[in-house]
């Protein structure tokens, strides 16, 4: 089975001090995808500092890149409507020449789910964003395919939403769909093209790395038992693993036999694709640069 390898570029550099020029090497060194995180700020030592817009940064690493794709990883309802994301979609799809894909998930608690909340509004709780990201993909499908939607649900509305002329890519941009439990993977199934985990969170801290082989291994098992019962062939989605949140951490990253050794493992699993995290000195995704670009341009050749 194939592998491809890509890269997730947080967008914490200004883009004339260093952000052009990171997804300008993305592509030299050519990885499939480069993503970017698509949240208001992020967790320390991100989140009192410099953190930019992903569909600006997508937008202008289209006019610097050419053939590698681009793509968010996440986005969620957390502080997105399913109409406008579509428009800036549709725009970006075309801006891109058709290389872009949305990686969209449920979403989680902290400054995302709280930005927009009036003040002491609990954040929603995972039922209540497992509902709203139920309605939200249906809805985005249908904005992304058809010329005019007009919805009425229990979050979200559409009164005579037009997208033309739609995406460049059809019938629509595809989605890769983060989930882990029944009702999100559900989703992935019935509407995704791609599949994306972090593995087991709980493994994080003290779990081993064939702790988390065995987790990934039934998250893969539960995606395959949703495909079914949606009446779809499981090998049709690609499977995305963003890595960095295994009990591996960052150690595949520490030498090129040390990545072809995590690769290998989670090939055999099924995975489609790795994304690994451009080096960031100073945090928990520090790498040595000359390994990294050493791994992008060596470890799949090696893979065979």
């Amino acid at each position: 089975m194939s592998l491809r390898l890509s890269t997730v570029i947080l967008p914490y550099r200004r883009w004339h001090e260093g952000g052009r020029a990171t997804w300008q090497r993305a592509e030299e060194l050519g990885f499939h995808t480069a993503y970017t995180y698509d949240h208001l700020s992020w967790r320390v030592p991100f989140r009192d500092g410099p953190w930019f817009g992903a569909v600006p940064t997508l937008t202008a690493a289209a006019g610097v890149t050419e053939r590698m794709r681009l793509g968010t990883l996440v986005t969620s309802p957390n502080f997105r409507h399913p109409v406008t994301l579509a428009k800036e979609l549709i725009s970006l799809d075309d801006i891109s020449g058709g290389r872009i894909t949305l990686g969209i998930g449920a979403g989680g608690t902290g400054f995302d789910a709280s930005a927009l909340a009036p003040s002491g509004r609990e954040p929603w709780t995972p039922r209540e964003r497992a509902d709203r990201f139920a309605e939200f993909v249906p809805l985005l499908d249908r904005l992304l395919t058809e010329d005019t939607v007009t919805y009425d649900g229990a979050f979200y509305a559409a009164g005579g939403a037009q997208n033309i002329p739609g995406c460049v890519q059809r019938p629509r941009l595809p989605f890769a769909v983060a989930a882990t439990g029944p009702r999100g993977l559900k989703l992935a199934a019935r509407h995704g093209q791609a599949w994306v985990t972090t593995g087991d969170p709980k493994l994080y801290a003290t779990g081993t790395p064939e702790q988390s082989v065995d987790a990934l291994r039934a998250q893969l098992d539960k995606l395959g038992k949703a495909c079914a019962d949606a009446g779809r062939d499981a090998t049709e989605l690609d499977k995305i693993l963003l890595t960095g949140f295994t009990p591996d951490r960052a150690r595949p990253l520490e030498s090129v036999a040390a990545f072809v050794d995590f690769a290998g493992r989670h090939r055999e699993l099924g995975f489609t694709e790795l994304v690994v995290h451009w080096p960031i000195p100073g945090t928990d995704f520090a790498a040595d640069q000359g390994v990294f670009e050493a791994i992008a341009t060596e470890a799949m050749e090696q893979l065979g």
